[in-house]
C-alpha cells in the first residue's frame, strides 16, 4: 500500500471516530472514500477523451435509479413483459394443442390398427404422450417471448439497477444487497438462483439468500401462474387483467423474500448485514443474435427438455396411479381423498396436492398431472383450448377462490427436487435443506388457509 493511500485511510478513520459513525455504518463510509480517493489519484494521471455534452447513461439512471420513479419504472418493465407473454403465447398455445392432440388421435388409430393391449394405449398414448402434449403445448410458447424479453433486459445492463433499488430493503431485512441479484437469477431458475448465492461472502447472509430464493416464480411456475390468471379474467376481462394479476403475484413474492429474510436475520440466522458496493455497468446495445442464442436455446429448449424428461415418467406414474384400482377406486383417488379435507381447508382439493407432490421433481408438470388426474377421474374432455381448461376445472368444483389458492400455493410452496439437490450441495446441510423445504411449505399453507377462510367468512 502506498504511503498516500495509507495517510487517507488514517485520516478516514480519525473522521469515524470524530463524528461518531454507529458501527453498521463504518464500511460504508470507508469504502465510498477509498473510491473518492482512488477516483482523484486516478483523474491526476489518466487522461480521457471529451465526454459528450449528455450524458445519457446518467440521465436514464437519474430515472430508473431514483426513490421515486425506480420502482415504477421496474413495475411498468416487467408489467410490459407479462403482457406480451400472456397476450402473446394464446393463439400459439392453442396451435400447438390442437397440433399435438391431432397427433394423439393418430397415435390412438395406430394402437387400435396394431391390437394393442390397452394398458399399452393408456400407459403411453394417454399417461406419457398426453403428458409430453400438455408441457409442450403450455410451457413453449410462454418461455418464447418470456425468456428473450428478460433477456434483452439483462444485455441492456438493466438487471444491475433492479439490484440498486432493491439494496436498501435488503439491508433493512437484515441481509446482504447482493440478494438482489440472486433473487433476480432465481425469476429464470431457482437451482440457478441457489449457485449464484456463492457472491455472497457472509455464510450466515448466504444461507438466508438460499432458503428464500424459492419465493419468486422460476420459469417452470410461470406458465401455470400465467394459465390460472387466464382463467380468472376469463370472459370477463382482457390480457391486461391477467397482466396486474401475475405482477401482482411477482411482487407477493419479492416481499415473502424480504419478510422471510428479515425474521430468519432476526430468528435462527441473527447478525449485522455486510455492506455492499455495486458499479453500475453502462448501458450496452444489445446484441441480437446473442439474445436469441441466449433465450433459446441455452434457456427456452434447455428447460423444456428438463420438463419434457421429467414429464414423461411422471405422466406415467399418474397413469399407473389413477388406473390401479384397489375396493373399487384407484390409488390416485384414495391417495387425493386422504388429502381432500386438509386441501379443502386451504381452498384447494387432493388432486390439487397429489399434482404437487407428484410434481416434485419439476415445476413444469404440476398443471399437465393435475389436469390427468381429473381426466382420468371420470371426465371426457378434449382440453384445445382456454376455455376448456375452464370447463375441466369447473366439473371438478372450482371457483375463483380455487383457481386463486392454486395460484399463491404455486407461488409459495417447496422448491423442486433440483433446486434442493442445489442446496443440499451448496450448504452441504441436511438441516438446511429440510428447512429450506418446510419453511415454505408452511407459509404456502398458512397464507392459503388465511385467504380461504377469510374469503368464506366474506361469503
Amino acid at each position: 500500500m502506498t504511503p498516500r493511500i495509507t495517510a487517507n485511510l488514517d485520516s478516514i478513520l480519525k473522521e469515524v471516530k470524530l463524528i461518531n459513525i454507529p458501527p453498521q455504518e463504518v464500511n460504508d463510509v470507508v469504502v465510498s472514500s477509498i473510491y473518492r480517493a482512488a477516483e482523484a489519484i486516478a483523474g491526476q494521471v489518466v487522461s480521457q477523451p471529451e465526454k459528450p455534452k449528455i450524458d445519457w447513461d446518467q440521465k436514464i439512471d437519474d430515472i430508473l435509479t431514483s426513490k421515486l420513479w425506480g420502482f415504477p419504472a421496474m413495475l411498468f418493465l416487467l408489467g410490459v413483459i407479462f403482457w406480451l407473454t400472456i397476450a402473446g403465447a394464446n393463439v400459439p398455445s392453442e396451435i400447438l394443442a390442437s397440433a399435438l392432440f391431432w397427433g394423439e388421435e393418430r397415435l390412438t388409430e395406430l394402437c387400435h390398427y396394431l391390437h394393442a393391449p390397452v394398458w399399452v394405449h393408456g400407459l403411453f398414448v394417454e399417461g406419457v404422450y398426453r403428458s409430453l402434449a400438455w408441457v409442450v403445448s403450455v410451457m413453449l410458447p410462454p418461455m418464447a417471448i418470456f425468456f428473450p424479453c428478460f433477456t434483452l433486459l439483462e444485455d441492456l445492463g438493466y438487471l444491475p439497477r433492479v439490484a440498486f433499488n432493491l439494496d436498501r430493503l435488503f439491508k433493512k431485512a437484515g441481509t446482504h444487497g447482493k440478494q438482489a441479484l440472486t433473487m433476480s437469477m432465481g425469476f429464470g431458475c431457482n437451482a440457478a438462483g441457489i449457485v449464484a448465492c456463492r457472491i455472497i461472502e457472509s455464510p450466515r447472509e448466504r444461507l438466508i439468500a438460499m432458503l428464500t430464493n424459492n419465493f419468486v416464480p422460476c420459469n417452470g411456475r410461470f406458465p401455470t401462474l400465467i394459465a390460472l390468471a387466464s382463467l380468472l379474467i376469463l370472459g370477463i376481462g382482457t390480457t391486461i387483467g391477467a397482466t396486474f394479476i401475475v405482477v401482482g403475484v411477482v411482487l407477493l413474492g419479492i416481499v415473502m423474500t424480504l419478510l422471510v429474510s428479515w425474521l430468519l436475520s432476526k430468528t435462527l440466522l441473527k447478525g449485522v448485514p455486510s455492506s455492499f458496493t455495486l458499479e453500475l455497468p453502462p448501458y450496452r446495445k444489445p446484441q441480437v443474435g446473442k439474445i436469441i442464442v441466449r433465450s433459446i436455446f441455452d434457456r427456452t429448449l434447455f428447460v423444456l427438455g428438463r420438463a419434457v424428461c421429467m414429464a414423461a415418467p411422471a405422466g406415467a406414474i399418474t397413469w399407473l396411479l389413477a388406473n390401479i384400482y384397489v375396493d373399487n377406486l384407484s390409488i390416485l383417488a384414495h391417495c387425493a381423498n386422504f388429502l381432500n379435507p386438509f386441501g379443502q381447508l386451504i381452498g384447494l382439493d387432493g388432486f390439487i396436492l397429489m399434482a404437487f407432490i407428484l410434481g416434485l421433481p419439476a415445476n413444469e408438470i404440476v398443471l399437465p398431472i393435475l389436469i390427468m388426474s381429473y381426466l382420468s377421474s371420470g371426465s371426457l374432455v378434449e382440453l384445445a383450448s382456454l376455455q376448456d381448461l375452464q370447463q375441466l376445472f369447473l366439473e371438478q368444483g372450482w371457483t375463483w377462490l380455487t383457481a386463486l389458492c392454486m395460484m399463491l400455493f404455486s407461488l409459495l410452496h417447496f422448491p423442486c427436487s433440483t433446486t434442493l439437490w442445489t442446496i443440499w450441495r451448496e450448504s452441504r446441510s441436511a438441516k438446511w435443506t429440510v428447512l429450506a423445504a418446510l419453511i415454505p411449505l408452511s407459509i404456502a399453507c398458512g397464507v392459503c388457509f388465511i385467504v380461504a377462510q377469510t374469503a368464506r367468512m366474506i361469503g
